[in-house]
């Protein structure tokens, strides 16, 4: 593989790590840390583990046969369509607030605006549909190259620097993880739910990778997609111990927890990092953490868009709409329902969060398994079909992620 194949084909796995790296990586990973120290280490890295098999079915499918999961998805019969339609749907509103008002709060901390976090959330959405309207993939494309180098690097110098002050936490203020214990158990299920990513996903980074080619005219080689896949996703594990570090290095041990509010979270996450590199570095960390949150933020109301475009068309039997026409109507629908649930049904913003991140959780199976279905069908050409060991660790992340859905209701309602 060339270089200039590979830059040609880089961007839709960036994209992929843009929208995980945000609420699961900032705020569940770092209160992982905080709450529990580096217990989490092992349950972030088993997450990573047992979604990637689903994740990686999502650019697998969209190179080798140019078309999106919702075509695949289709070609099963409508059961599939609809079925997803309507987790989807029935999701979009709680994630969209979720990743809205912790950008929210951290604009409020870094600029000290002192107006309601709601009244943020909703500038926030506005402002992000109308750069999706006028710039659509290409300012998402090449924004979020930046800002994931730039919180990659800084993240990797606040821990190195975290870690040579040393690890001390207090005996009198650290906490042991319990699974007979509903609180630690409820955040257990939070976090793995968008570690790293809601499974939904990938079927928004068909959607990207088919843009991408649609964009530069260029159709990359199976491998080629794969490697800017797999670049994306093993920077967001690094991302994750990286926060999570941070979090047990300077917060787990001294009695200080979170701050469930947006804004008053927001201060103590980019106190996490100055602690350890320095004041100076208030606004450049500030910065990156807040494009970050406003990257995921816009990065979910334009995955929202365009895959409920073409799901519901496919749906109704209806002819391709006028570009643009459909998704307008999808973003400002998901744009309402996310302000109408932040207004009047969230307490702060870690009930938000663990809202959002459980139903991820609880409807991962579906999409782990209709993936797997999707790939292995005929519809896909066979050189292209996952390997025997590929479609053995499908197995084991399908079998689990519905054990842990089912123990999970079974727990919680039963």
């Amino acid at each position: 593989m060339n270089l200039k194949n590979l830059l040609k084909t880089i961007g839709p796995g960036l994209l992929w790590a843009g929208a995980a790296v945000g609420v699961s990586h900032l705020v569940q990973s770092t209160r992982a840390g905080a709450n529990y120290g580096f217990y989490f280490v092992w349950i972030l890295l088993l997450a990573n583990f047992l979604k990637y098999p689903s994740f990686e079915f999502g650019t697998r499918y969209a190179t080798a046969t140019g078309k999106t999961l919702v075509d695949g998805y289709n070609k099963l019969g409508k059961w599939a369509i609809i079925l997803y339609w309507i987790l989807t749907v029935s999701t979009m509103f709680a994630i969209q607030a979720a990743v809205t008002i912790v950008t929210a709060g951290l604009v409020g901390s870094v600029f000290h605006f002192s107006m309601n976090i709601n009244t943020i959330s909703a500038i926030i959405l506005i402002v992000t549909m109308i750069i999706l309207i006028l710039g659509k993939y290409a300012v998402l494309d090449g924004l979020i190259k930046f800002i994931i180098v730039l919180l990659s690097l800084t993240t990797i110098f606040a821990v190195i620097k975290a870690f040579s002050l040393g690890y001390h936490p207090n005996p009198e203020y650290t906490r042991i993880f319990d699974f007979s214990n509903p609180i630690d158990l409820a955040f257990l299920i939070a976090f793995i739910g968008w570690m790293p990513a809601p499974l939904d996903i990938s079927i928004w980074s068909s959607f990207w990778s088919v843009a991408k080619q649609k964009d530069t005219g260029y159709h990359p080689k199976l491998k080629e997609a794969l490697l800017d896949f797999n670049i994306g996703y093993i920077g967001t594990i690094i991302l994750a111990l990286g926060f999570l570090s941070l979090g047990a290095l300077v917060m787990y041990g001294t009695g200080k927890q979170f701050s469930p509010k947006g804004v008053a979270f927001a201060s103590q996450l980019i106190e996490m990092y100055t602690h350890s590199i320095g004041k100076w570095s208030y606004w450049v960390i500030g910065i990156a953490a807040l494009t970050t949150m406003f990257s995921t933020t816009t990065t979910c109301l334009d995955a929202y868009s365009r895959v409920l475009k073409p799901t519901t068309n496919l749906i109704i039997n209806k002819k391709e709409t006028k570009e643009g026409e459909l998704s307008i109507f999808w973003m400002s629908v998901v744009v309402a329902g996310a302000l109408i649930l932040l207004f009047f049904f969230s307490k702060n913003m870690r009930f938000m969060v663990d809202l959002a991140t459980t139903i991820s959780f609880v409807t991962a199976p579906f999409f782990a398994i209709v993936n797997y279905i999707v790939v292995t069908h005929k519809q896909m050409p066979e050189k292209h079909r996952p390997k025997t060991w590929l479609r053995i660790y499908a197995w084991i992340g399908m079998i689990s992620l519905t054990f842990f859905s089912l123990f999970y209701i079974i727990w919680k309602f039963f």
